[in-house]
């Protein structure tokens, strides 16, 4: 069984997901997600107005990765602050239930 995460640790997660570029991100595959011809890259600072992306940032370009990897770091942006916020809530939810 491995240890209990820490708050510290938790908070060192936001910490690092909070300094890293604002936005979406998102992955885009040649192939994939636009044509052939083209790299593929994790797309940072994605905005959305008007059903059209914006882009606000520089492409992040990664080599070597599998499409599994790149859906899987431009998923993490999004999918870490949810855990965390869920984390959150449960020890709250368990700290009034113990009290």
């Amino acid at each position: 069984m491995s240890e209990p995460i820490t708050n510290d640790y938790l908070e060192t997660v936001r910490k690092r997901c909070d300094s890293s570029t604002k936005g979406l991100w998102i992955a885009s595959v040649e192939g994939r997600d636009h044509p052939l011809g083209g790299e593929t890259v994790i797309l940072r600072g994605v905005s959305r107005e008007d059903d059209v992306l914006r882009r606000d940032e520089d492409d992040l370009y990664l080599i070597g990765g599998t499409v599994a990897d790149y859906d899987f770091i431009s998923h993490a942006k999004q999918d870490i602050p949810l855990l965390l916020n869920e984390v959150a809530r449960l020890r709250k939810l368990l700290k009034k239930t113990s009290d």
